[in-house]
């Protein structure tokens, strides 16, 4: 009896001693995070204005992209894993009365064997892995890319006078203050009756989401609203972590420890909010890409392109997950596919019917001399844009010729290029360098 006693006040230091660390190590992180936060905007204030500045925020940009990219694939990779786990279990062959199902698998050479429990272990294993670090230090870096991208660059990236004219500090405050509407809002539909019908919540979270691709379009410029429609719902992904899906797990597993039954709500609610995750992840995926593909955000109805491209991707993914519960679906896959197919037809560009005069490099050249090459230079000009965006120059005729395509369709099919109109490029600027393509794009 004696030795049994020791056993469990050994068993419940042990633990104490694991939640010291857990709370240690999270702090630790935490300052690590502001330490350098501290760092990078010193250094930024230090060489705002010098000729180090473009340098600064290149490598800024390089750094904290990579690690946004690798954390976000680990995080989405454990939530596609998992829920491809929840869909594919075995839930009726040999499974014991405390599990909700088991699976084998082969990968890399071995045989796994998993199972899940109807709520937890009779025994609380010592190392238990929690998947939420992916999840922070994904958006930690999103939300430090949004900094060196849009915040610190408001003028040029995320505010466009064509669209609302606004103050740096009024744009960073809609910004933010839309995530913390976009997750109240949709908190409370989660907590609502609606979630009993799936169908009806499903209809309204399109809506809601379709509703801040409107506000976005009609707020920032084009570019930056959809990577701010991408960076509300990744807040959602991480507040859904957050606030519900750790809560939870730890509620349980406290539970367990306690020789308590756990809350099966909390499992229910955990994995509620877990599948939405599955669902959001490749709509935030395109959003990632979508700077690269202005025929997108460039579109005069870029929010009904917005909406329509997400919907058809959480299609596909519905696709999927239907698929792997071993489920037959006819119409989900092809209805996806549609949706894409009729957003790229409608984002064509329309040919011109205005006739064109012969056209002279020098009139071309011209143009971009006034209007591009104060950013796309070896040695920019502008005030924002100390190197030129993606190594895109214009000082020699050669290198103008060589662009032409992608002058192309950011100038003249987009019109996505001077960045928000800048430099004032007229319409029939642009019709100018149209005509000079089509008729060949020579030195003549």
């Amino acid at each position: 009896m004696t030795y049994r006693i020791r056993s469990l006040l050994k068993s419940q230091i042990d633990e104490e001693q694991l939640e010291k660390m857990s709370m240690t190590q999270n702090w630790i992180y935490a300052a690590i995070v502001f330490t350098i936060i501290v760092i990078i905007t010193g250094m930024y204030l230090l060489l705002k204005g010098t000729v180090y500045e473009g340098h600064l925020m290149e490598w800024m940009n390089i750094i904290v992209r990579v690690m946004h990219i690798t954390f976000g694939i680990a995080w989405i990779g454990a939530s596609f894993y998992f829920v491809f786990l929840e869909n594919a279990l075995n839930r009726t062959e040999g499974v014991r009365d405390e599990l909700a199902g088991n699976l084998w698998a082969v990968h890399g050479g071995g045989f796994y064997y998993l199972e899940k429990y109807k709520t937890a272990p009779t025994t609380i294993p010592k190392h238990l892995h929690w998947f939420k670090y992916e999840a922070y230090f994904t958006w930690v870096s999103g939300f430090a890319l949004l900094f060196i991208i849009y915040y610190f660059n408001s003028s040029a990236m995320l505010i466009d006078v064509n669209v609302m004219k606004l103050t740096a500090a009024e744009a960073i405050a809609i910004s933010i203050g839309s995530f913390i509407v976009g997750w109240l809002l949709y908190d409370l539909l989660c907590k609502s009756p609606l979630r009993k019908t799936p169908w009806l919540f499903t209809i309204v979270g399109i809506l809601l989401l379709t509703g801040f691709a409107y506000f976005y379009s009609h707020v920032f410029s084009g570019r930056a609203a959809f990577i701010h429609f991408g960076a509300m719902i990744g807040s959602i992904m991480v507040a859904n972590v957050f606030f519900v899906i750790i809560p939870s797990q730890k509620a349980m597993v406290k539970a367990a420890k306690k020789g308590e039954l756990p809350d099966p709500q909390k499992g229910k609610n955990a994995l509620f909010r877990s599948i939405h995750n599955n669902y959001f992840t490749l709509p935030v995926l395109f959003v990632m890409v979508s700077n690269h593909f202005p025929s997108t955000f460039g579109n005069k109805y870029q929010w009904i392109v917005l909406a329509a491209i997400s919907i058809g991707s959480a299609g596909i993914k519905h696709w999927l997950n239907v698929r792997e519960q071993g489920k037959l679906s006819v119409w989900i896959m092809p209805a996806s596919v549609i949706i894409l197919l009729a957003v790229a037809y409608v984002t064509a560009p329309q040919p011109s019917t205005t006739k064109c005069n012969e056209i002279g490099f020098t009139q071309v050249h011209s143009i971009i001399q006034q209007r591009c090459i104060n950013c796309h230079s070896s040695k920019p000009t502008d005030d924002v844009f100390t190197v030129a965006p993606n190594g895109v120059k214009y000082d020699t005729p050669l290198e103008i010729i060589a662009k032409k395509e992608l002058i192309l369709q950011r100038v003249v099919l987009t019109k996505t290029m001077p960045q928000n109109n800048k430099t004032n490029m007229t319409p029939e600027e642009r019709e100018v360098i149209r005509c000079w393509i089509e008729q060949g794009a020579t030195l003549k």
